[in-house]
């Protein structure tokens, strides 16, 4: 078990000005500074997005992994819904990707089962105490679901946030990490979510890149509020958060769980994942295998900006998807980005193992 605060780059209580830098934005729009570390709002606006460097894509080599990936190009890993369903089967003529509004032509389009980083990020609370058996086999369940060849981390936190696994697809070593409960103390969400964020981008190596925050409260111990940790995890460029809520029972009062639910919801909705609130701890296992079908079923768009990169701002992204006699359908992706205008366009290429 590793403690994060001196784990990792970013330290949760010192390292907050590191994590969630305080110069002014790049976009006039953009607030001037980053918001107060002690001061939270509710309902949240939503904030400015990551920044256009891509998930690589790939390909096997024996045991390794090539990763080429293409600084102007900006991809877009799509949900689709029809109502609560998945859609499987689209081309890529059924979709359309605008920027600011200008409709943008897609370069590349994939709906393959591509492996992903995923960081598990596991409350650990004293009210999660009993709730953690049934959490953890449905952590694991969603492992065991997803791709063989998916690398994962286990975080559990309180009032401090601890990586107890490190990347690996060892069920048996990701057991032994759930089985950490030390059930005690707050619930710091917010610093070991950007923890856990920092962790995947600077660590994973698959194309995709996943976190699933699994909570029983309201965050009440962090160093950092709602709207720096959207905007920090979408600076490093789209991590996915899957957010499933156990805000039933009586641990919380109407006011902390609406809170709650909606912190959930914007954390999810903004980098492009699904907010979950089951009824009863019975509902988790199957949330956890429907995360691990929409993580292995979405649709990967790339494209290149009809504006320059050089050209500094927030842009915002909609994606929509139409298909002969399937009716409204709804596409779900981050919200937009801000271009890195100090990279150029060449192809980085790395092998990984």
């Amino acid at each position: 078990m590793r403690h994060w605060n001196n784990a990792i780059a970013i330290a949760l209580v010192a390292g907050a000005t590191l994590a969630v830098p305080a110069q002014p934005a790049p976009s006039p729009t953009a607030p001037a500074q980053a918001p107060s570390l002690t001061v939270d709002s509710d309902p949240v606006p939503a904030p400015p997005t990551a920044t256009a460097v891509p998930p690589p894509s790939l390909q096997k080599r024996g045991k390794s992994y090539l990763l080429k990936k293409n600084v102007d190009e900006v991809v877009l890993n799509c949900t689709v819904l029809k109502g609560s369903q998945l859609v499987q089967g689209l081309k890529e003529s059924d979709f359309e990707v605008y920027e600011d509004g200008v409709r943008q032509k897609l370069i590349s389009f994939q709906h393959t089962d591509l492996p992903v980083s995923l960081g598990l990020v596991i409350d650990n609370s004293g009210s999660m105490y009993d709730k953690r058996p049934a959490v953890n086999r449905a952590a694991l369940d969603m492992i065991r679901a997803s791709n063989p060849d998916d690398q994962s981390f286990v975080v559990n936190f309180s009032d401090e946030a601890f990586l107890d696994q490190d990347f690996t697809s060892s069920i048996s070593k990701l057991r032994d990490a759930l089985s950490h409960i030390d059930s005690r103390g707050g619930t710091a969400l917010y610093d070991a979510v950007v923890a856990s964020a920092d962790h995947l981008v600077e660590q994973g190596t698959r194309p995709k890149q996943v976190l699933v925050l699994i909570t029983d409260g309201d965050d009440d111990a962090s160093t950092l509020n709602l709207v720096q940790t959207i905007r920090r995890v979408q600076d490093l460029s789209g991590p996915v958060i899957y957010s499933i809520g156990l805000l039933f029972g009586n641990d919380l009062s109407r006011e902390e769980a609406r809170h709650a639910r909606r912190a959930l919801q914007l954390l999810s909705q903004e980098t492009g994942g699904i907010a979950f609130f089951p009824k009863s701890l019975s509902q988790v296992d199957g949330i956890a295998a429907e995360v691990a079908r929409d993580i292995r079923s979405q649709y990967t768009l790339g494209y290149r900006s009809t504006k320059p990169m050089s050209i500094p701002g927030f842009r915002r992204v909609e994606v929509t998807a139409k298909a002969k006699g399937m009716g409204k359908l709804t596409v779900l992706t981050r919200t937009g980005y801000f271009p890195n205008v100090a990279l150029g366009g060449a192809n980085q290429v790395a092998a990984v193992h």
